[in-house]
């Protein structure tokens, strides 16, 4: 395929994608509840029923919406829900990471439809965006031209303030310190129409948990991702909450003390970057902690010791952020295997159990349910979520 495809794609929905508060009040509450009726949807946000029908053909119409399986109650005809049509938006998500960048595509209802990955020595400007160019193209030549007219643009997750990271990975400074004035829109730009959504990698990851994992029980949550660095993010009232500069939840950033008394932060304590370290000085390869699928089994000698020490330190970072917010629950998620996580978590319970909670109520400790993939599908929903779904930080309210 030319270049020409990843150019002319600007998203057939573009046009019609910002939709008024009702019908991204429709649209959300069927993202979070799944398939229900116009009479239980009347009753949740007040709206009339005829109101809500007459939303529901549009988007119907609009290929958004789709009919669901007949719900038969005890009298009279069986409703038909409604659920969100998983053809209906279909957007890409670009992880930009330490040692490797993920783009995939995904659709209306969180399934990923296909995906590219690369692997690098460090994450410089040409190398990522050479690799979102070739991905696009590779991605973009296997859709139908139905699926062409149904995008919505690219999300990318990068880490907050990424020149500063080559003072972690020893990448070179100068070439590193080019990030410093990349316009994300503007380099996608050169090479396709999409519109480009930008956010933090850690609230990305949070995001995609909030949409497509398995939280829905929480209103109010703190989330650490832990990749090579440890990130976060902080959900308030069922929303992710960005901040002011969306950089909101950056709890990689909390304070904590190395074993002589000096001021260190979370992420010098509890990211996978020190078991690489480990792993280097035992002379073994680290890239084998990112191979996929990964399976860390054969190095437990290096990452029991590691599961230890960084779940010390999140049981006190998950008290220090219920100090400011009464948090509900901490969620823990990462680029590690399953097992990993679990026992992560345990220990993060019992560590939590010995901790001074004086003017505290301890959280919940929960496991994240998207694991490694989360950056980039938080990526993807970024245009999905600006375009169809409401902020409910930014003043509406989903009732």
């Amino acid at each position: 395929m030319d270049g020409g495809k990843v150019r002319s794609a600007s998203g057939g929905v573009n046009q019609s994608g910002v939709r008024n508060h009702n019908e991204r009040l429709l649209l959300s509450l069927l993202q979070r509840r799944g398939p229900t009726p116009g009479s239980e949807i009347a009753r949740l946000t007040g709206l009339s029923p005829q109101t809500v029908s007459v939303i529901f053909r549009k988007l119907e119409t609009d290929g958004f919406l789709r009919r669901g399986e007949p719900m038969r109650g005890k009298v009279g005809k069986p409703s038909i829900p409604m659920e969100l049509s998983p053809d209906g938006v279909l957007s890409f998500g670009l992880k930009v990471g330490r040692r490797s960048a993920d783009l995939l595509l995904l659709d209306f209802v969180g399934n990923v439809r296909s995906q590219v990955t690369t692997n690098y020595e460090y994450p410089l400007p040409e190398t990522v965006f050479g690799f979102l160019e070739g991905g696009l193209e590779t991605l973009l030549s296997e859709l139908s031209d139905d699926a062409l007219e149904s995008l919505c643009g690219i999300g990318i997750a990068a880490p907050f303030e990424l020149w500063k990271w080559n003072d972690l990975i020893g990448a070179p400074s100068q070439k590193f310190a080019a990030w410093k004035d990349v316009d994300f829109a503007k380099a996608v730009g050169q090479f396709t129409d999409l519109p480009v959504f930008v956010m933090n990698d850690a609230t990305a990851a949070c995001r995609a948990e909030h949409l497509y994992g398995e939280a829905h029980g929480f209103r109010d949550y703190a989330y650490f991702f832990i990749g090579s660095f440890v990130g976060g993010g902080v959900v308030i009232n069922d929303t992710v909450f960005e901040g002011n500069q969306g950089n909101a939840g950056a709890l990689g950033s909390m304070r904590s003390t190395g074993p002589l008394g000096e001021s260190q932060q979370l992420i010098d304590v509890a990211s996978i970057h020190l078991l690489e370290g480990r792993l280097q000085q035992a002379g073994v390869d680290p890239r084998f902690l990112w191979e996929q699928p990964q399976d860390w089994s054969g190095l437990s000698r290096y990452v029991e010791p590691w599961i230890g020490e960084t779940a010390q330190e999140l049981a006190k970072a998950s008290l220090s952020v219920c100090a400011v917010i009464d948090f509900e629950a901490v969620l823990i998620d990462g680029a590690f295997p399953k097992a990993v996580r679990q026992e992560l978590v345990d220990r993060v319970r019992r560590y939590l159990a010995n901790q001074d909670t004086r003017g505290l109520i301890p959280p919940q400790i929960e496991p994240g349910s998207i694991g490694g993939n989360a950056r980039a599908i938080g990526a993807a929903s970024g245009p999905i979520f600006a375009q169809f779904l409401l902020n409910r930080n930014a003043g509406l309210a989903v009732g």
